[in-house]
């Protein structure tokens, strides 16, 4: 990986994620617009849709000579911004969306504010070795939270896959 280039997500207008997505790859910029599969029933049959994961948001992996070039592009509205600055997402919160995409379709975002409960570590399945902070746990739900952007993604993991390592307290229901 370059070590110049870091994540960043941008706002775009409202259903240009796919659109902005496609822009920016022929500029050779670097970007990921999450999809979420999703199953749609309709009385004769079933149909799997791609629908961005993030509403108004694509991620781009840059250096600081290409961010000019990201706003410049068509449905770009402005970066994410932190206490007045670009937000930078963790290489690790990217691969943690592409791995819970790979494994689940119909994929849920709860919008949160980031509040720090157990730490855990993650024994068995596709986060197996992860370690993370519990939101919520409930009888076969687990949460899994990315920090930077202020999102959960909702999965449904058994309990026994994870061991509680730092103890801060278990919401639980």
């Amino acid at each position: 990986m370059d070590a110049g280039k870091r994540w960043y997500a941008v706002y775009t207008h409202a259903r240009w994620e796919k659109k902005v997505a496609s822009m920016l790859t022929r500029k050779e910029i670097e970007n990921y617009c999450p999809l979420n599969r999703i199953v749609r029933q309709w009385s004769d049959r079933k149909k799997i849709l791609y629908q961005p994961l993030f509403t108004c948001y694509v991620f781009v992996r840059i250096s600081a000579k290409e961010s000019v070039s990201v706003l410049e592009t068509d449905g770009v509205l402005n970066y994410v911004s932190w206490q007045g600055k670009p937000a930078v997402i963790r290489d690790a919160e990217i691969e943690l969306i592409k791995k819970f995409l790979l494994d689940h379709t119909n994929v849920t975002l709860e919008k949160v504010d980031v509040n720090i409960n157990d730490t855990v570590h993650i024994k068995y399945g596709l986060f197996m070795e992860q370690e993370g902070r519990v939101v919520d746990v409930s009888e076969k739900k687990i949460r899994v939270l990315l920090p930077s952007l202020g999102y959960m993604m909702l999965a449904e993991i058994p309990k026994s896959y994870i061991q509680v390592v730092g103890k801060r307290g278990v919401k639980s229901r």
